[in-house]
């Protein structure tokens, strides 16, 4: 793809900005491009590419968002809203990509990322009119729960611009998402693989997209989605506009860097990535036959905890331990339909859950309010996999704490992991019933009274189901193909990657 023509077409201020003509900010001298691959670059840190030297100097941040020259309906629900000063990713990013320019952005999750680019996206589409399945805008997510988030995060934005937003993902009805593009829809927020069904489908077709988002694209190549995704980046429009935010850059996001981003403005965070001042770290040894008791008195603690553990099994085993302790838990994983995890994650939010228990599918993409405390029952598989865990607690400058339940057999791998992330954890010995225990997390025996929560509803509840895929068929092959779609996986599932990668 050959993005090297752009000239500089468009205004440079944070003012509104038409798509009429080629995109502007990047442009360089001579309008030669950026020779991609070229050179020596210096050391990067252990598992992370290198970042890119921009050419084009970048726009000084903002101290406020008054500063950006926003259209003023945005302006008036950032106010509305609260939202007085903007974080850093956003003040350094937010001036560059108004104006048009490429923008590379590495913070943890909870940085701010999300209004980053979601007001960029909002205010260079306000005004325009998408015309029949022909969006202006694509921010492509891995999962279906940072989809959701997304379009409840800019929903309100939006409104105020008279933008329509349409969320495209796998597990949910894709008419009523085929209706929503149909009718016209400026912005889109999708996953990909639902995504490419629906332009297969020819319900959507990408050639009027000027301005595309890759958020946590680092999980999107984890999961297998880098050849969908770049075929998808591929049938925009070539001299539009590119955003990719990720809270780790390594070698697998490369490609996408070098093949789409030109000239890009570049915002990082410190090496690790994901080490927050505002977050405690502790790594907790415990006997092997004891990390049931200790796990179920920091689950029955006062106040929210998420728990994760490495399968769907393990964690419906977990769960209905829990439950039957006495404690108010629930399930969340790649195998349960779309609908049931809005319901089990609302639950959580309101409080009638207290102890979600999960696998990575939680990983990204949920923000709860207020929560202080994620546990890893069983120690994630890598330095990303713990950072994105962590990122659910200390969110957007709030305090919390990680907890790592380590047993004998797996200390030096553990070391080993936290030394990646570049985080040193406090350590302790504990059993169940201690005090330091008590200390570190809040655990309390649990009452042993059962409790029964409700279940959220089946997919294929009412008329046709949410998940629009009607009633469970009887043939043996059909009911396999039908449980393997409402665990995530075929046509358009998120849950799980094309290379089948748990959820």
């Amino acid at each position: 793809m050959n993005r090297s023509s752009r000239t500089d077409g468009r205004q440079s201020n944070g003012g509104h900005r038409s798509f009429g003509g080629t995109r502007s900010g990047g442009a360089r001298s001579g309008g030669r491009p950026h020779p991609r691959g070229s050179g020596r670059r210096p050391a990067a840190p252990q598992g992370e590419f290198a970042l890119p030297v921009t050419v084009t100097p970048a726009l000084p941040p903002v101290e406020d968002f008054a500063a950006l020259g926003l259209p003023d309906g945005l302006t008036a629900t950032l106010t509305r809203l609260g939202v007085t000063e903007p974080f850093p990713i956003q003040a350094a990013t937010l001036p560059n990509s108004l104006a048009g320019r490429d923008v590379l952005g590495r913070g943890r999750t909870g940085s701010g990322k999300t209004l980053a680019f979601g007001l960029a996206v909002l205010a260079r589409t306000a005004g325009l009119r998408a015309e029949p399945r022909r969006p202006l805008a694509l921010i492509l997510v891995p999962t279906r729960e940072l989809a959701q988030q997304v379009t409840d995060a800019l929903t309100p934005y939006a409104k105020t611009v008279r933008l329509r937003m349409a969320t495209v993902v796998g597990g949910m009805s894709i008419g009523r998402q085929a209706s929503a593009l149909r009718a016209g829809a400026e912005v889109v927020v999708a996953t990909p693989g639902r995504l490419k069904d629906l332009i297969e489908r020819r319900d959507c077709h990408l050639d009027q997209v000027a301005v595309t988002v890759l958020d946590e694209a680092d999980q999107m190549a984890d999961m297998g989605f880098l050849p969908q995704v770049t075929e998808l980046l591929d049938q925009v429009r070539p001299d539009g506009q590119r955003m990719l935010f990720s809270a780790t850059l390594d070698r697998n996001v490369d490609l996408l860097v070098r093949r789409y981003l030109s000239d890009p403005v570049v915002h990082s965070v410190d090496p690790s990535a994901g080490a927050v001042t505002t977050m405690e770290h502790h790594v907790l040894h415990v006997h092997g036959a004891d990390k049931y008791a200790t796990t179920t008195e920091i689950a029955a603690r006062d106040g929210r905890v998420i728990l994760f553990l490495d399968t769907k099994h393990a964690v419906d085993r977990l769960t209905t331990h829990l439950l039957s302790s006495g404690v108010r838990a629930a399930a969340l994983h790649g195998g349960k339909s779309q609908p049931q995890r809005t319901r089990t994650l609302a639950q959580f939010k309101s409080g009638q859950v207290t102890a979600l228990v999960a696998t990575n599918v939680a990983a990204r993409g949920i923000h709860v309010d207020d929560l202080d405390l994620v546990v890893n029952v069983d120690p994630p598989a890598d330095h990303k996999d713990y950072l994105h865990r962590g990122g659910r607690t200390a969110r957007a400058g709030g305090s919390g704490s990680v907890v790592t339940l380590v047993t004998s057999a797996q200390r030096r791998d553990m070391s080993r992991l936290l030394a990646a992330a570049g985080i040193t954890p406090q350590t302790a010995q504990v059993r169940s019933g201690d005090a330091e225990l008590t200390r570190v997390t809040g655990a309390k025996a649990p009452s042993g009274t059962p409790v029964t929560i409700p279940a959220p509803p089946r997919a294929d509840a009412g008329r046709g189901g949410s998940s629009g895929r009607g009633r469970r068929p009887r043939d043996g092959r059909a009911r396999r193909a039908y449980a393997a779609r409402a665990q995530g996986g075929g046509q358009g599932g998120t849950a799980a990657g094309p290379h089948g990668k748990a959820a």
